[in-house]
């Protein structure tokens, strides 16, 4: 079995042959992270590894005891994985082992996109018990090892068992702690057309970290660390990734700690997150990827494409040859009716293009930028006879049609906004902050994704439409959730996420057939999170052949080439 448990010394033993991840029961009932790497022997005890006669920090604060789920304000002054505030005001947790399981096969998360396994014995879950009897909290941390994969996914599920509200400050969704070093940091940075480039330097004496807390991961930073040995070439050498399953607002941080001794973690940023747990209620957190190598970048890289392109992206189309396409916005933009993109069909059905997309411009009184998003209707002033008929006059010329489509936005000049202002996302009595003249909707509110999965199923149902480009051209601002009470607006951002990840579970469950493309101005939502729905995403909107060179050298240190949307148009 991939997972062991040795009662006598209380140690779990994560090893599939590709690396080892040795967990145990600290004397005061903590759960210490005691070896993270290289495979061990899966028949030995490593308690060895462990700290002596560990019973809290008392007399022993700053000591750099490795904890699977590092807390705050008990002796250790690392960044923690945990923060949960109870009815006292205070923060302080005691989290005990009080049990595990060990089950075949890896459970799906709740609301949330995350890796999994077509069959039970390709990956073992371990599912262990803490428990803060005094706070009412239970924590169950799930690790889940890949059979073949240097790869271990984590999370936790965070439930009030007691009588009090708990309100959760910071869930990170992984922590790892390392014991000595030196280390490299390896994070992807950059803007709109400039998008993942890499940037690797030494891990100095603090904290350094990416993020966002645009309610996006962003064109900025990638969700994703790498600590590499200043050593540690594409080829050679150790290294360690953390990649989070996620598409909303980030923290990925490594730590210089005491001794020499480093600390990295990744989840949900916690400056613009809080999260009311009433009793009974319960908080699941994104999943975090971790893999480990000793042979360089290129084989951390690797283990993430396979895994991601094999058991994150799901659908008919995760394995299928993608089609060439001619998308019509940098030909056309606006200005097009049916004649004309019929003759820009035939010319693209001439040099062998397979998939002729109309982007944007079909919808309201769209002739603009200013106007429309939210009017999911055709324009039938450039388009009489609607998208069936365009359709079937593409696919007789023996190619495929395809859609643009922007679900999450809205114009305040359209009819949605008039009919519904307060869908868009703001805060009542302050002004709007616009960008590309349209503002963001509150997907929070479930009645505004069953709204957009109606409007949208009926576009996507007038025609054979075989491809759809979903794209998202601005981040929020004024964050604020129209139906969440003050002390809740903590929660915004991640419901909004959530609301997000169910319509589109609702549109790719409800049309598998059709190959789903993420967008967000290019690549600014292109993280795992959007992969588990769309098999491909936009790069960037940069398509100068030089640029995209750099940018998807980047990109490719994390995910897969069958993902990476990319075509030939004019430069910006």
């Amino acid at each position: 079995m991939p997972i062991t448990w040795r009662e006598e010394t209380r140690e779990f033993h994560l090893h599939n042959g590709r690396l080892s991840l040795v967990l145990g029961v600290l004397d005061n009932g903590w759960l210490g992270q005691w070896h993270f790497g290289a495979p061990l022997d899966p028949e030995g005890s490593y308690r060895h590894l462990g700290p002596v006669d560990f019973r809290g920090f008392g007399n022993r604060i700053d000591e750099p005891i490795a904890l699977i789920l590092p807390t705050a304000g008990s002796g250790d002054f690392r960044v923690p994985a945990l923060v949960v505030t109870g009815a006292s005001g205070g923060s302080v947790l005691d989290l005990v082992y009080t049990g595990h399981r060990i089950i075949p096969g890896k459970p799906a998360l709740d609301g949330l996109p995350a890796t999994y396994a077509e069959e039970p014995g390709e990956v073992t879950t371990l599912e262990i018990d803490l428990d803060d009897a005094l706070a009412g909290l239970r924590v169950v941390v799930r690790l889940s090892l890949f059979e073949d994969r240097p790869i271990v996914a984590r999370s936790m599920v965070l439930t009030n068992t007691g009588q009090d509200r708990l309100i959760v400050e910071t869930a990170m969704s992984g922590s790892i702690d390392l014991p000595d070093g030196p280390w490299d940091v390896l994070g992807f940075s950059g803007a709109w057309a400039r998008e993942r480039h890499p940037h690797r330097s030494p891990l100095l004496p603090g904290r350094r970290s990416v993020g966002s807390l645009r309610g996006a991961t962003g064109h900025q930073q990638d969700p994703s660390l790498f600590l590499l040995r200043p050593e540690t070439t594409e080829t050679s050498g150790e290294g360690f990734v953390l990649s989070l399953v996620y598409s909303g607002n980030f923290l990925a941080e490594a730590e210089s700690g005491p001794r020499g001794s480093a600390r990295a973690r990744i989840g949900i940023h916690p400056d613009a997150f809080r999260w009311t747990l009433e009793p009974g209620g319960s908080f699941t957190t994104p999943e975090a990827v971790t893999a480990w190598t000793d042979a360089g970048i290129g084989a951390l890289s690797d283990a993430l494409h396979s895994l991601y392109r094999e058991r994150l992206a799901r659908g008919v189309w995760r394995d299928r040859l993608r089609p060439v396409l001619l998308n019509s916005w940098e030909g056309v933009y606006y200005d097009f009716d049916h004649e004309r993109l019929i003759e820009m069909a035939r010319a693209a059905a001439d040099l062998g293009v397979e998939l002729f997309v109309l982007d944007d411009g079909w919808f309201g009184a769209r002739d603009d930028d200013t106007t429309s998003l939210g009017d999911w209707v055709v324009d039938r002033r450039k388009l009489p006879n609607g998208l069936g008929p365009l359709a079937s006059e593409i696919e007789a010329m023996g190619m495929a049609f395809g859609l643009w489509i922007e679900p999450e936005m809205v114009s305040p000049r359209s009819a949605l906004y008039r009919d519904h202002p307060d869908w868009a996302i703001g805060v009542p009595g302050r002004p709007h902050t616009e960008s590309r003249q349209q503002l963001v909707l509150d997907l929070s509110r479930p009645e505004i994704v069953d709204h957009l999965e109606r409007v949208i199923t009926d576009v996507l149902s007038s025609g054979s439409i075989s491809y759809v480009k979903w794209d998202m051209n601005r981040n929020i601002t004024e964050p604020f959730g129209g139906t969440l009470p003050p002390e809740r607006q903590g929660e915004f951002f991640h419901r909004y996420m959530l609301g997000t990840y169910d319509l589109w579970d609702r549109l790719t469950t409800r049309f598998p057939e059709i190959l789903w493309e993420s967008c967000a101005g290019g690549g600014g939502r292109f993280d795992p999170g959007m992969l588990a729905f769309a098999p491909q995403g936009w790069t960037s909107d940069d398509t100068d052949a030089i640029e995209r060179l750099a940018i998807q050298w980047g990109t490719s240190h994390i995910y897969p080439l069958s993902s990476m949307g990319s075509h030939v148009s004019a430069v910006p």
